[in-house]
């Protein structure tokens, strides 16, 4: 047992950096799209581990992994970084970090439920429950109530790219956990960037974006944006959730990592938006449902 609580305050560290990157990122997918953040993020994100690889391993690249791993780390990249990254940053440009960080409150829970098809993970009476937590918190934050008619208060169609973005988390995970084994974390993350970024750069071609990127690099401010997100996203959040889950216990670093929604509660007060009381009470939920099934 972590006595110091280093891999707590690791984990909160890591909701906060994750939290800092989705407004980060919000804010530069609304001035140059999210395609183009997306492709510049990988390719910064691949930088930044490379530079640490290469301080801490001697290589600049990844190196050592068998087939395999390849392959699953492959898998993992296409569907995390590729399709479940495009689905969640549309979803920031449309209903924004905050709510689009709470629907993914989803993904520990469909985690859970990916891992009992294709793993046969067996799911007790108690994590059947935080599920159920999880989706009525989404639920409650996302349906208002007018005129005695319950609806919908924000885009329909933002959360179901959110989802996505979960849903691509949650596999994503999966295939991590197929193709990880004991190689280092970091340099798997590098192959994960590799086959997202091949991607990306096979869409911006088939789109025939290339003009459209090239014209983001001149928004100095974007850039900037990205870069910020970049660092504290898949760089430090990345190394401060692997230290958090090394220094104390898996569920505890989950649940604590998961409150991204409750934090970016506190930059829309300041910035004068009404938090509807619903929507406060359902992220509470989600979250409780994310500890619960978790600890």
């Amino acid at each position: 047992m972590d006595r110091t609580y280093t891999g707590e305050i690791a984990s909160l560290i890591v909701a906060l950096c994750w939290a800092v990157s989705a407004t980060f990122f919000e804010a530069a997918g609304r001035k140059v799209g999210s395609l183009n953040v997306n492709y510049i993020r990988l390719f910064l994100a691949f930088c930044l581990l490379g530079i640490y690889g290469l301080i801490v391993r001697g290589s600049f690249f990844p190196a050592g992994a068998g087939e395999q791993q390849w392959v699953w780390l492959s898998v993992s990249g296409i569907i995390g970084f590729f399709l479940g990254d495009m689905f969640l940053f549309k979803a920031y440009t449309i209903i924004g970090s905050r709510l689009s960080m709470l629907v993914m409150t989803f993904a520990p829970a469909l985690t859970a439920l990916i891992g009992y098809i294709m793993l046969d993970e067996r799911l007790s009476f108690i994590q059947l429950v935080a599920i159920f937590l999880i989706i009525g918190g989404i639920l409650m934050a996302f349906i208002g109530r007018e005129k005695g008619k319950f609806h919908f208060n924000m885009s329909f169609k933002g959360f179901l790219f959110a989802l996505g973005g979960a849903l691509g988390q949650s596999f994503g995970y999966i295939y991590s956990k197929k193709g990880l084994g004991d190689y280092d974390p970091f340099a798997a993350t590098q192959i994960r960037i590799i086959s997202g970024f091949l991607c990306f750069t096979l869409l911006v071609t088939v789109l025939k974006k290339w003009t459209n990127l090239k014209a983001s690099f001149k928004d100095l401010k974007s850039m900037k944006q990205i870069a910020f997100g970049s660092f504290f996203g898949p760089s430090l959040g990345v190394g401060l959730s692997l230290y958090a889950l090394a220094n104390t216990e898996t569920g505890i670093a989950s649940a604590l990592m998961a409150l991204p929604p409750l934090i970016l509660i506190v930059p829309a007060l300041i910035n004068g938006r009404k938090i509807a009381p619903m929507e406060l009470i359902g992220a509470f939920f989600s979250v409780g449902g994310v500890m619960i099934l978790f600890l």
